[in-house]
């Protein structure tokens, strides 16, 4: 177990052959996790949030396994220290202009509305997309328009909002830091 990892030489990503099952590790949020399985390509695990280890044998396991794919493993951290060395990383280096507090709040109180049918592809929403133009779409909610969903994007680069049919969002690539650095270089 790493969780005092201060000191220690500092990764910025974790990869796929890091993890090993028993394996415990921090995710997106700070949450900690313990690797129940590894796969060819992603890996299982428990998250450690319950103070009786009980929970925790298996398997089969009492607590829900969860998959880590590639995007989901990048994330994962040995320690605090290599969590904080790769936030301020990326700080450093993305580009990102990140999202003010009035966008947050906007798009959370739009993605909750209730007069609407929640939105049925929670997964289409994981990923901000690249458009052609180099330009990086953050979606964040769903909304059906007669009998197709748009989905309601966020343009960090230009603080804009927008949207598309769900069909041409899909088809668009995943945004990758490359891309958000382009952008950013762009100006």
């Amino acid at each position: 177990m790493h969780r005092n990892g201060i000191g220690e030489d500092c990764k910025k990503t974790m990869k796929h052959p890091d993890f090993y099952i028993g394996l415990e590790f921090m995710a997106s949020a700070g949450f900690w996790w313990r690797c129940t399985d590894v796969g060819t390509r992603t890996i299982l695990a428990v998250q450690l949030d319950r103070d009786d280890a009980n929970w925790y044998q298996g398997p089969p396991y009492v607590v829900p396994e969860v998959v880590f794919d590639e995007r989901a493993i990048e994330h994962c951290h040995l320690s605090d220290a290599d969590a904080i060395a790769a936030a301020i990383h990326e700080h450093e280096t993305s580009g990102h202009p990140g999202f003010p507090n009035e966008v947050v709040s906007f798009m959370t109180e739009v993605r909750w509305e209730s007069d609407s049918a929640p939105y049925p592809h929670a997964k289409v929403l994981r990923f901000d997309r690249c458009r052609s133009d180099g330009e990086i779409l953050h979606p964040y909610a769903g909304r059906k328009a007669n009998e197709e969903w748009l989905i309601e994007v966020y343009l960090p680069f230009l603080n804009t909002f927008d949207r598309i049919a769900e069909r041409d969002f899909i088809r668009l690539s995943i945004a990758t830091p490359r891309d958000v650095r382009a952008r950013a270089d762009r100006g």
